[in-house]
């Protein structure tokens, strides 16, 4: 169950990032909107009502999922660098997950949103400075500080573990 869970494994807090780390992150969010699109594309609506794990979510709530997440992953950069350590407000995810959009609406327009948060959220992640990387936010859930070179891996990290998801379902399914 680990595995199906986990298949990139865990995410490992606390690690420092060097640049060159960080510009790799920064290649892999680019690139998830394509690869998310280029699996998902070819899926029926049965396909995409299938969990990709026992009581997991729906190919469809997956990709849901990422965009929301995503979205709120740019509007924690934005608060991060033009506030000073600001708390960001977490969110539900597995209820958002449960809403009407969440479970019904086209993964196409989740598609669609993806790739232009994912273009401006790259532009802005391009665009910062060494100083710009060191700015912070706090999660009050966790009551952690993050910085933005954490921030960067995570959602990299986020990016592929989702997809993931999805291309080992299809490959186990054998929808590939």
């Amino acid at each position: 169950m680990e595995k199906l869970k986990y298949p990139i494994g865990r995410f490992e807090f606390g690690k420092a990032y060097s640049a060159a780390e960080t510009q790799a992150h920064i290649q892999e969010i680019s690139a998830l909107p394509s690869k998310l699109f280029n699996v998902v594309n070819v899926l029926n609506e049965v396909q995409l009502e299938t969990p990709y794990r026992p009581e997991g979510w729906t190919v469809r709530q997956t990709v849901h999922h990422v965009v929301d997440s995503h979205m709120n992953a740019y509007i924690r950069f934005k608060l991060a660098l033009t506030e000073d350590n600001p708390a960001i407000k977490p969110y539900e995810e597995a209820l958002w997950a449960e809403l009407a959009d969440g479970k019904g609406a086209p993964v196409e327009w989740s598609l669609q949103l993806l790739k232009y948060v994912h273009l401006r959220w790259v532009m802005l992640l391009n665009s910062l400075t060494d100083a710009d990387w060191e700015r912070t936010y706090f999660h009050p859930e966790t009551k952690r500080v993050f910085p933005l070179r954490e921030v960067a891996a995570l959602y990299a990290w986020h990016s592929e573990h989702h997809y993931e998801h999805i291309n080992q379902l299809c490959i186990k399914q054998g929808w590939k």
